[in-house]
């Protein structure tokens, strides 16, 4: 027994990448621009944070092409389909986000001892436009659900929060010559970001590694499948996601001693109204009779 729910369709990959995109051209834009700011004021903050912007563009743009490529048709290569690249996206921006925040600390922890005096003026409309086109960047992206695009809104957002506290020490030395503040803040937000894409990066690895996407779901699968009368046992019960927001379902059903035809017809149509609140992909349910050998008796299994 097999199922196809394609209820997220092509439409929504195609705003994912479009949303991507926009994120992409605004970066590497701003990137440049960035670099000559740095260059102007003297300020190594806003070059060290032009080096990381650089970086992120780098991996905006493997995301944008990840996620088209996603939205491929399946083939006898692929054939769930393209869904995981956008996964291995999520999977390399979030190597090369911790990888730049790493960075950021290094660059920024020897400041502390001995901070520079930027050009203030040109770093207080610098960090305005930063966060102008950053925030902007963001907020498309916050439209999105896929884990891609939400691994890419925690790279805006440590750019937006970069950029907030360059406004804000800028401001500050305006009046005091305190440019240890500038170190200080980038730490800070750099460890508040680092702890939330780890976050994000763990469930993209145990989704890589195909483990079971979301457990209270599982047992609330389970509970509609052993429910049923002409269900005696199951087992080879697999729930796995494709690129965290589209899951496959399959497993093996014994039923009861003495089933009819007409009993297992109902038993699918009843199983298969029940399981589309969960909105998988792909079902696929075999039936097996009470005294029948499982051919994959020998092979991993849950249950």
């Amino acid at each position: 027994m097999h199922s196809h729910n394609h209820h997220h369709g092509a439409a929504e990959g195609s705003d994912a990448s479009r949303r991507i995109g926009w994120a992409f051209f605004l970066n590497v834009v701003f990137t440049i621009i960035e670099f000559i700011g740095g260059w102007l004021t003297n300020s190594t903050a806003i070059m060290a944070d032009a080096v990381h912007d650089l970086g992120d563009s780098l991996s905006i743009g493997s995301a944008w092409v990840l996620n088209k490529l996603s939205d491929k048709q399946a083939n006898t290569t692929f054939s769930y389909g393209y869904k995981r690249f956008s996964l291995l996206g999520a999977l390399i921006n979030g190597m090369v986000l911790i990888l730049g925040s790493i960075w950021i600390l290094i660059e920024a922890i020897p400041r502390l001892a001995e901070p520079e005096m930027p050009q203030v003026e040109g770093m207080l409309l610098l960090s305005i436009f930063g966060i102008a086109v950053n925030g902007f960047a963001a907020y498309k992206l916050s439209e999105g659900h896929s884990l891609n695009e939400r691994v890419l809104n925690w790279h805006l957002l440590e750019d937006v929060l970069g950029w907030v506290a360059v406004l804000i020490v800028s401001i500050v030395l305006m009046f005091k010559p305190w440019p240890i503040l500038d170190p200080i803040l980038s730490i800070g937000f750099t460890l508040f970001i680092l702890f939330n894409v780890g976050r994000n990066l763990k469930e993209t690895i145990l989704l890589f590694l195909q483990a079971t996407p979301d457990d209270k779901q599982m047992n609330e699968v389970l509970n509609v499948l052993t429910s049923k009368a002409e269900v005696q046992d199951l087992h080879h019960f697999h729930i796995w996601s494709l690129d965290g927001e589209q899951s496959v379902m399959t497993v093996h059903l014994v039923l009861s001693q003495e089933v009819t035809v007409m009993q297992m017809k109902n038993l699918k149509i009843t199983l298969q109204k029940e399981l589309e609140a969960f909105e998988f992909s792909h079902t696929t349910i075999e039936l097996e009779f009470a005294d029948e050998v499982c051919r994959d008796e020998n092979t991993t299994n849950q249950h």
